[in-house]
């Protein structure tokens, strides 16, 4: 019994330690293929539909994309892959 208690706790610890360290950041984008008016749009719902993304802005005079998103359900990897897969590849700015 006192091993199933050790092990709970130590599973809670663990747990509480991750979502602890995650948090809200912001990254901007650089993205290519941008050619008309209606490619920011596509952008941005590619960006939208990856889980954790809490705000999109896209500029299509800068060619890029400003993605606030939850580091704990996903990462700029995740983010590039979205716009990768709809047509417009894209890497953190800067």
């Amino acid at each position: 019994m006192n091993k199933l208690l050790t092990s709970a706790a130590f599973a809670l610890l663990l747990f509480a330690s991750t979502t602890a360290f995650a948090g809200e950041r912001t990254v901007t984008l650089a993205v290519q293929n941008m050619y008309c008016d209606a490619c920011p749009l596509i952008v941005r719902k590619s960006l939208e539909a990856v889980p954790g993304v809490a705000k999109v802005a896209v500029s299509f005079k800068d060619k890029s994309a400003l993605v606030t998103y939850d580091d704990a359900k996903t990462n700029v990897n995740g983010l590039t892959a979205a716009t990768t897969n709809a047509g417009y590849p894209s890497a953190p700015k800067g």
